[in-house]
């Protein structure tokens, strides 16, 4: 097997020993490549910075990328990073500034540090909502700076949904202050959002929720602005907490939108690597970011009406579009992805789509705008003794893990935790095993989802349900939220031996369509199911145990609880 080195101080001139290094991956990868592919690529230790994304094909096969020394008390710590450091800072009233030229990001990361944009709680004064916007009687919108790099958050339209849209411009109308917001994003907003409760209807976006970038925000040290109003001369803006100076402050702004693409690869490894520092910049467009659920998103198509109950209904794409990953693998065969950390990125950490046999092992997510792991239709997919926690930072409906229409995927022994929404996700597919996993605080920002959340068909007989056994599920906050949920027609489901505590709710047994083929036994919780004195027809409910006192709860799965979470 033939053995090459990158360093950041290396030379693509040289011949990529450990005396004499690449400097590029895209160099070792072409090295690996001339030698057929049965190939390690070591990453010594320092900041790899991509000038474009690393792409991996079939003509890879058979290349492991690593830290160097992995394995062993020396592995040094590669980055590989995305990002841009940001330098020839100017400081005005407190405030440090930048001139990027073209540069367009999201995010900023300070000393490692996410930095929030600069933000306000809403809009101002009494206002109105027109076909176009808003109208608002304050004038405070007339001071902003750069109203076109203005974006609306609205959390929580649907409990469980938060989208943002740009706004176009900002006039003075008399003693009103008219804000015109981008489009297609607004319109969309109001095709998308239109439900009925308890005899009251709503349509639209309504009123933003939090309102960004703009310098006219920038009060709370430690948060910044991008300003994009003079073309190929963006501005960037920080405000500073205290202790933090220019000439020994660390600032990168993510600019690849993507880091690692591998597309129909066999035998590919990639262990003990940090994925660091890469943007998503389509919620920045006119387009905006029409969310629905998970990390499910609207671009337009028309909808359809879902009837929720009686006199109760929500509207929801008839297609949707899901957030990007940084990392991504598609039709790959065999692939290990083991010790490496996700962290500081953009959008989605990993998305893996189609293929067979990929395994991700002792790695660990964080500080992500979106999910952390995003697998569909893929097989023997393997998600074990992982670490998810403080993801879905930009996108709140994000969830740690999610998983739909695989075959045979396993997700065991993780720990998520931090998450906005669900813990882990289970769509459609066939026989998912979701054992053993550690789930604690979720549904942190919005509602009306799980710390383990399954929906629609997982088989369609014994021989290839879905399987959710031994899980630890607590502290599961928002209200309407079920620890563990069976949800929209889940079918073919053995939820088994599995402790919920400190939940709104337990689980459900009656949903919308109903579940099917659904058998709940030997589980521990401190309430009961909504739905367990009468079970439905679908649902087969026996055998659980409520300890009101979570002492004697803690104490009767003591063994459940050892055994859940990652092995080591």
């Amino acid at each position: 097997m033939f053995q090459f080195h990158v360093a950041p101080s290396g030379d693509d001139s040289w011949p990529g020993s450990a005396e004499r290094p690449f400097a590029t991956l895209d160099r070792a990868r072409a090295a690996a490549r001339e030698a057929g592919g049965d190939a390690v690529v070591h990453l010594k230790g320092g900041v790899h910075t991509l000038a474009r994304p690393l792409e991996l094909t079939g003509a890879d096969s058979g290349i492991t990328f690593q830290a160097y020394g992995y394995g062993t008390p020396e592995q040094e710590e590669p980055v590989i990073s995305g990002g841009r450091v940001i330098t020839g800072w100017q400081e005005r009233d407190g405030v440090w500034v930048a001139e990027v030229g073209e540069l367009d990001s999201r995010q900023l990361y300070v000393d490692g540090r996410r930095a929030e944009r600069a933000a306000l709680p809403g809009l101002p004064g009494e206002v109105r909502v027109t076909a176009t916007g808003y109208v608002t009687g304050g004038g405070e919108p007339l001071g902003w700076r750069s109203p076109a790099d203005v974006e609306f958050v609205f959390r929580g339209v649907y409990p469980w949904t938060e989208a943002r849209c740009g706004v176009a411009g900002v006039s003075g109308d008399g003693d009103e202050t008219v804000i015109t917001m981008a489009q297609p994003a607004f319109g969309w907003a109001g095709e998308l959002y239109n439900s009925t409760w308890e005899g009251q209807s709503s349509s639209g976006p309504g009123l933003p929720t939090r309102i960004e970038n703009d310098a006219a925000f920038l009060a709370e040290p430690g948060t910044f602005v991008l300003d994009r109003s003079r073309p190929g001369r963006h501005v960037l803006m920080y405000l500073p907490r205290p202790g933090e100076h220019p000439s020994r402050t660390r600032v990168v702004a993510p600019v690849l939108e993507r880091l690692v693409s591998v597309a129909g690869a066999r035998d590919v490894s990639f262990r003990g690597l940090v994925f660091a520092e890469a943007t998503w910049l389509r919620p920045s467009a006119a387009e905006g970011f029409l969310h629905y659920h998970g990390t499910g998103y609207y671009e337009g198509g028309g909808v359809e009406t879902a009837v929720i109950g009686e006199g109760a209904s929500v509207t929801y794409p008839a297609a949707s579009v899901t957030i990007p990953a940084c990392v991504t693998f598609d039709a790959t065969e065999n692939v290990a992805i083991e010790g490496c950390r996700f962290t500081r990125l953009g959008a989605s950490g990993l998305g893996v789509t189609g293929g067979a046999g990929l395994a991700v092992r002792r790695c660990a997510f964080d500080t992500l705008s979106g999910a952390g792991v995003e697998v569909s239709g893929s097989r023997a997919t393997s998600i074990e003794d992982n670490r998810v926690h403080h993801v879905g930072l930009e996108f709140s409906g994000a969830p740690g893990i999610s998983v739909s229409g695989t075959r045979d995927c396993v997700v065991a022994h993780n720990e998520v935790a931090h998450v906005p929404h669900c813990g882990i996700v289970v769509g459609s597919g066939q026989g998912a095993r979701i054992l053993r996993n550690l789930v604690a605080d979720t549904m942190e920002v919005l509602a009306d989802g799980g710390g383990v959340y399954l929906s629609g068909p997982q088989g369609d007989s014994p021989d290839n349900q879905a399987l959710v056994q031994g899980n630890v599920i607590k502290d599961t906050h928002t209200p309407y939220n079920f620890g563990l949920y069976t949800d929209y027609g889940a079918s073919w489901v053995t939820v088994e031996g599995n402790v919920v505590l400190r939940a709104d709710n337990t689980a459900v047994l009656v949903v919308g369509p109903p579940l099917e083929n659904v058998v709940y036994r030997g589980n521990f919780w401190d309430q009961d199911p909504l739905g367990h004195d009468n079970p439905p027809s679908g649902v087969t409910y026996g055998g659980n145990v409520t300890y009101k006192d979570e002492r004697e709860l803690n104490a009767a799965t003591a063994g459940i609880q050892s055994e859940a979470g990652p092995r080591r």
